[in-house]
């Protein structure tokens, strides 16, 4: 029976390392979104680290981004900020090609 434990032990650490680069993958996305946005609304230093780790825990509500989405817009409406859902999208969208690639390189 030891085998079929081992097995599924293996199983499980794999599920739980994938669902920890998820996570991690994700947070990555939603701070490099988060210093885009900032860079839009003119923060700089500290100010847009903070902004940044808003987005992040903004992310925490709901999965995907649209709890993302949610927290930007009336930031960037507030500084009447020209934007575009499809210019949403594609940002988060290259945020998370950049944040896989971040990880993978520090892995």
């Amino acid at each position: 029976m030891t085998g079929m434990d081992d097995r599924k032990d293996a199983i499980e650490a794999k599920y739980a390392h994938e669902e920890q680069m998820d996570f991690q993958t994700e947070a990555r996305c939603c701070k490099l979104f988060g210093l885009k946005i900032a860079e839009k609304l003119g923060f700089e230093g500290e100010e847009a680290k903070s902004y940044a780790m808003d987005v992040v825990s903004a992310n925490l509500e709901e999965a995907g981004f649209e709890d993302v989405f949610r927290k930007v817009r009336p930031d960037l409406d507030a500084k009447n900020i020209e934007y575009t859902e499809h210019w949403l999208n594609v940002t988060i969208d290259e945020c998370l090609v950049e944040a896989k690639k971040q990880l993978a390189a520090e892995s």
